[in-house]
């Protein structure tokens, strides 16, 4: 196929996808996964109480837990890692 149109750029554009997609999983994902899935394990939460307009006040109240809890798993988290 590369032969019959000499401006073919798949292997170009697939390396350009696995880049992008390399980028995107090093800026979200990086040294700490359980960073990443505790930010998404605490918005969805925050989005389910959101959607009751009783619960909003509740959902408000408890962001700052939530990231305060997922923050101080992921630095014992660390800690733990650490070699001594």
């Amino acid at each position: 196929m590369a032969d019959e149109h000499p401006d073919y750029a798949g292997p170009a554009v697939v390396r350009w996808l696995t880049a992008f997609g390399r980028f995107w999983w090093d800026f979200l994902i990086g040294d700490t996964p359980e960073l990443f899935v505790g930010v998404v394990a605490v918005v969805g939460v925050l989005a389910v109480l959101c959607l009751r307009p009783g619960l909003r006040t509740a959902a408000a109240l408890l962001a700052p837990v939530l990231v305060a809890g997922v923050l101080t798993a992921s630095v014992r988290n660390a800690a733990r890692r650490r070699p001594q």
